[in-house]
């Protein structure tokens, strides 16, 4: 202290050191702070953009995740219908919950309930059955117009000297089985006489042969197409059937047949589509069918016949064509004016778009109701209200046809009944559409609606339009069975012989004419008939007499 007291200046100048040591080191720790602090907020930073990022991915996520739900849900619906279509009936069929007379079922029941409700059931089908029971109507009426063969069996006792006082008859239907045999005609040939110049001229009388070169007769041709495109039996079962009464008959043979009655009936062919080409309303739809094809050896080509019903007329024409484009349905309706009636296939929508002067388009109300038939189990609630509504559309048509009301009445009655009907499905469809997800079962059934409500309406228009596409569907159904049986088509030209078959043959069921008497009268007639007067020979014309 002494020393202090004698030095001040030497204490200030420590203290001064010791400050500055002091100052030197708040400045490092202040030095170390801010470069705490800066790293501190970079850190912050890139906790900030990890967040963003994280909340990125999470939102990324989410919608994957409703994507994938929409898919799963997607996916479960295809599977159930894939197992409807399997395993399921085939019959679209609709009973609203509303049907205050429908009861519901009990999903758990005991034993003694379980009983109970058995003998109830039983008791009221014995009761049932008792009060409804009827007379036996008796054996079936057989045909009048069938030639009788009669056989009288006389008794093997004597009877002599005794006195018939009547008699017992039985009649049974029966059959004689296809029997082959051969057609041979002789013609003799005559020579004249010399004349005076010396010459001679032979005589004979003229063969009149529907199909030149062709050994089978007019009705083993006319069996044969019968068989395998209105019975659905391929050649080589039919070959199997001749082989039973040793005829060999070779496959190559069969096909030559075919292929020369197929030239002999184009010209009809030709006339039966320029006839329905000419109705005024038709409907269009389309069915594949395999075909082998030089150019894909081990393989087949999908073709398509392209199918054309006159409701009206009672005429269906089948052409087929290698693709299901725009361009083959173009080519058939290349001219044509008038209703087209159509399912939801695009290639329909762009004909009529390109000439909406010439042709009204028609939907089907089958093919709309079908996408509310599969949305039952995604939206149970907005389905049943729509179904239960085009129920009425199609009571209303059953109203129509049961009263036989003529064309202008059904158009009437319609605009009265059905156009009210039709006006609260569109307001549903407006007012639900937005609340349901567009890729959802039910929200396709709306948009398919919605895309079509005015073709849909279309059919108010004339009472000769139907309100759906069954009828053409109901024609193809023989193609698609025959698929099932010949599997294929042996080539391009074989196909569009199939189509004219197809096309004959379902005109002839339209009009309920045996197909294999007017195949037989058509061979027979068709080269004397003048090409002005082959109308005449079509099923929808014919003269059925003549059959």
């Amino acid at each position: 202290m002494e020393m202090m007291q004698d030095n001040p200046h030497e204490m200030l100048k420590e203290m001064v050191l010791l400050l500055e040591g002091n100052l030197a080191k708040a400045e490092e720790a202040k030095l170390a702070l801010e470069i705490q602090k800066e790293t501190l907020s970079a850190e912050k930073e890139t906790l900030s953009a990890e967040k963003e990022t994280l909340s990125a991915e999470k939102e990324t996520l989410s919608a994957e995740k409703g994507l994938l739900a929409l898919q799963v849900e997607e996916l479960k619906r295809q599977v159930a219908e894939f197992k409807r279509m399997i395993f399921g009936s085939k019959r679209e069929r609709f009973i609203s919950n509303q049907n205050p007379e429908q009861l519901s079922l009990p999903f758990d029941i005991d034993d003694q309930q379980l009983q109970e409700v058995i003998d109830i059931k039983t008791e009221t089908v014995t009761f049932e059955r008792k009060k409804a029971s009827k007379p036996h109507p008796g054996r079936m009426a057989l045909p009048s117009h069938l030639p009788v063969k009669e056989i009288v069996l006389e008794p093997t006792e004597d009877v002599t000297g005794m006195t018939c006082i009547g008699q017992e008859i039985t009649e049974e239907l029966e059959i004689t089985p296809a029997k082959f045999f051969i057609i041979r005609t002789i013609r003799p040939v005559y020579m004249s006489n010399e004349d005076e110049t010396g010459a001679q001229h032979q005589v004979i009388a003229e063969l009149n042969r529907p199909i030149p070169k062709c050994i089978a007769g007019i009705n083993l041709l006319a069996m044969i197409a019968v068989d395998k495109f209105v019975y659905h039996f391929p050649f080589y079962r039919q070959r199997q059937r001749f082989r039973q009464e040793n005829i060999e008959i070779s496959a190559s043979t069969i096909d030559s047949w075919m292929q020369l009655l197929s030239k002999h009936l184009l010209p009809l062919y030709v006339v039966l589509r320029a006839y329905v080409m000419e109705c005024r309303y038709i409907q269009a739809d389309e069915s594949p069918i395999k075909v082998q094809d030089s150019d894909k050896r081990g393989t087949t080509h999908m073709g398509y016949m392209w199918v054309y019903n006159a409701p009206v007329q009672k005429s269906v024409f089948f052409e087929y064509d290698k693709n299901r484009s725009s361009k083959a349905a173009l080519k058939s309706l290349a001219g044509y004016t008038g209703y087209l009636q159509t399912d939801g296939y695009g290639a329909y929508d762009q004909i009529v778009k390109d000439r909406r002067e010439q042709i009204t388009h028609i939907s089907c109300w089958v093919h709309a109701r079908r996408g509310f038939d599969k949305a039952l189990k995604n939206d149970k609630a907005r389905s049943e209200v729509v179904l239960g509504l085009i129920q009425q559309l199609y009571a209303i048509e059953r109203e129509a046809r049961e009263a036989n009301l003529t064309a202008e009445q059904r158009k009437e009655l319609r605009l009265d009944k059905s156009l009210p009907v039709l006006n609260k499905i569109g307001a549903f469809i407006a007012e639900n559409r937005s609340k349901v997800l567009p890729s959802s079962s039910i929200g396709k059934a709306f948009e398919y609606c919605v895309l079509r409500w005015d073709t849909l309406l279309n059919y108010l228009k004339d009472g000769n339009l139907e309100i759906d596409n069954n009828l053409i569907e109901n024609s193809i159904r023989p193609l698609a069975l025959g698929r099932k049986n010949y599997l294929f088509a042996g080539s391009h030209h074989a196909a569009q012989n199939i189509a004219m078959f197809y096309s004959f043959f379902a005109t002839c069921k339209k009009n309920d004419i045996n197909p294999l008497d007017w195949l037989a009268y058509v061979i027979q007639n068709i080269n004397d008939t003048k090409t002005s007067q082959l109308k005449n020979l079509l099923p929808q014309f014919i003269d059925k007499d003549l059959l």
